[in-house]
Parts: structure tokens; C-alpha cells; sequence
């Protein structure tokens, strides 16, 4: 059974995770129109992803005897300078994300809540591999600058970019 405080902080997760998904499909919308179809693609990916962690999160509460709450949403910007804003937001939310999460981790501590804290553990390990990613990108956009034909290159790449964690990565 959740405690009072566990249910809350979760569900203030469940919030997080609903409104990153909108933010990244404001992204992916924003790629869309300016003709970024890999960038694009990514962000809907990204999209359907954090819908999928809100899930989980709302799956857990429930499981374990909590009420996972459906909140309204803030909405997300929908206009970025550039692309190299946009991938700059991303891994912005990214950090606010894990920073999130570590504090629900601090919680389920504080609480003696191992089964908590043991769920927690995929969402520490899964926001390592999303920030190293959003990273990973954000270099790849710095070296293009403003080359037409390395965004063009960048585009078309961005739909195979798979970055493992450190924590998958043999001899790590």
C-alpha cells in the first residue's frame, strides 16, 4: 500500500511524464511543418515514449492500492528558433526529468518504500540513456552549425540514433 506522500509524489510524476509527452509532440509537430521529417519522426518516437512511462506510472499506483490521478496539463511551446533550440529544450527537460525522478527515489527512501524504490530504478536507468542521448545530439547539431547539407545528413540519420547506457555497455 502507497503512503499518502508516495501516491502524491507519483502522481505529480504521472503529471510530468503526460506533459513531456506533449512537449515532445509540440516538437514533433513544429519538425514536421518545417519540412524535418527525421527529426520529426524522432519526436513523435519520443512522444509516444514518455506516454508510455506515464502509463507505467499510473499502472503502479493503482497496483499498489493508490488512485493515479488524470490532471490537466501545461501547455508546451510550439515555436522554436531552430533546431538546435529545440534538441537544446529536450535535453533541458530531460535534466528537470531525472532530477524528478531522483527525488522520488530520495522519497521511497526516506519512507522505507522498497517496492517503490525498486520500480524507480528502471525510470533512473532509462533517464541515464535519455539525457546521454539528448547530449549525444546536441553535439552532432553543434558540429553542423549552419551547414544546409550536414542538417540535411542530420535529418536522415536521426531515425536510426540509438545510444546505449553506460549501465549496457559490455565491460562498463
Amino acid at each position: 500500500m502507497l503512503s499518502k506522500s508516495i501516491e502524491a509524489a507519483l502522481n505529480s510524476q504521472i503529471k510530468i511524464e503526460a506533459e513531456s509527452s506533449q512537449a515532445y509532440l509540440a516538437m514533433a509537430v513544429w519538425a514536421e511543418v518545417k519540412g524535418l521529417e527525421g527529426v520529426s519522426s524522432f519526436m513523435y518516437d519520443q512522444s509516444n515514449e514518455e506516454r508510455e512511462h506515464m502509463l507505467k506510472l499510473v499502472k503502479f499506483v493503482n497496483e499498489r492500492g493508490g488512485h493515479a490521478h488524470i490532471s490537466e496539463l501545461k501547455a508546451p511551446s510550439v515555436t522554436f528558433k531552430s533546431y538546435k533550440e529545440l534538441f537544446e529544450k529536450l535535453l533541458e527537460h530531460e535534466i528537470f526529468v531525472s532530477e524528478s525522478i531522483n527525488e522520488l527515489v530520495h522519497i521511497s527512501l526516506q519512507e522505507k518504500d522498497y517496492a517503490t524504490h525498486n520500480f524507480l530504478q528502471w525510470y533512473v536507468a532509462e533517464q541515464i540513456e535519455e539525457e546521454a542521448m539528448a547530449r549525444t545530439i546536441l553535439d552532432k547539431v553543434k558540429m553542423i552549425g549552419d551547414d544546409k547539407g550536414g542538417l540535411y545528413l542530420f535529418d536522415r540519420d536521426i531515425q536510426q540514433l540509438t545510444i546505449s547506457s553506460a549501465a549496457e555497455t559490455p565491460g562498463a
